[in-house]
């Protein structure tokens, strides 16, 4: 046993002078070898400023493959995490083809982020754009829409592609381009870049009913009774 040993001490200098990390020794040695133990046999080991630039090059990138494959167990994790709140929430789409229930879920979503300040049209802007498609789907799918009374609007940051941003928006709503009023930029954005690369800017979706916004707040007034 102590022979043994002593040859596995033996590979495991060796090793050590190469510049390996005690994983790579424990592997190449094919026993469980204890740290404490590797740590023993190294008391006295002097590497040269060579050994020693291998071995610290060896254990950062041995601690970058470790922080790589725990950025991939834990977006699996992640991942799992949101399949499973999908699958226990995705019935609510069934419920959410009923009218009255659409009406509602329209009505809190022009509750929270449309225009109150005039009862002519209604008027909701927002960088997400999940939340246009759905506020779009909702009044397509509970109301007898006239396409021609939309009207859209991008309101973006100075660095940004105006056009490019219009064509976005154009594809998400299925709005035509002639219906959109005049880009708008932020003047106080000028000369400051923007930071999140997604960011498509703000569309704005008018549409000139006034029966349909007195009926969208009634909703809302009636519920919070």
């Amino acid at each position: 046993m102590k022979k043994q040993y002593s040859h596995l001490r033996d590979r495991a200098i060796a090793l050590r002078k190469q510049g390996k990390t005690y994983g790579d020794i424990r592997g190449a040695l094919n026993v469980p070898v204890p740290k404490s133990t590797l740590s023993l046999w190294f008391t006295d080991l002097e590497l040269s400023p060579r050994q020693k630039a291998s071995l610290e090059k060896n254990v950062k990138s041995r601690i970058a493959e470790g922080r790589a494959k725990t950025a991939i167990i834990n977006k699996q994790k992640r991942q799992q995490y949101f399949d499973a709140i999908e699958k226990r929430v995705a019935h609510l789409k069934d419920t959410l083809r009923q009218e009255d229930a659409a009406k509602i879920a329209l009505s809190m979503i022009y509750l929270g982020e449309g225009g109150k300040n005039r009862n002519s049209s209604l008027m909701l802007g927002n960088s997400d754009p999940n939340i246009i498609r759905l506020f779009l789907k909702l009044m397509r799918q509970c109301y007898a829409i006239d396409e021609t009374k939309f009207r859209c609007t991008v309101q973006c940051r100075a660095d940004q592609n105006g056009k490019d941003l219009e064509k976005f928006w154009s594809e998400t709503t299925h709005i035509p381009r002639n219906q959109f009023y005049k880009i708008q930029i932020d003047k106080r954005t000028i000369g400051v870049p923007t930071r999140k690369p997604n960011y498509k800017g703000v569309c704005r979706i008018d549409y000139f009913s006034a029966d349909l916004y007195n009926e969208l707040t009634k909703i809302a007034e009636v519920l919070a009774r």
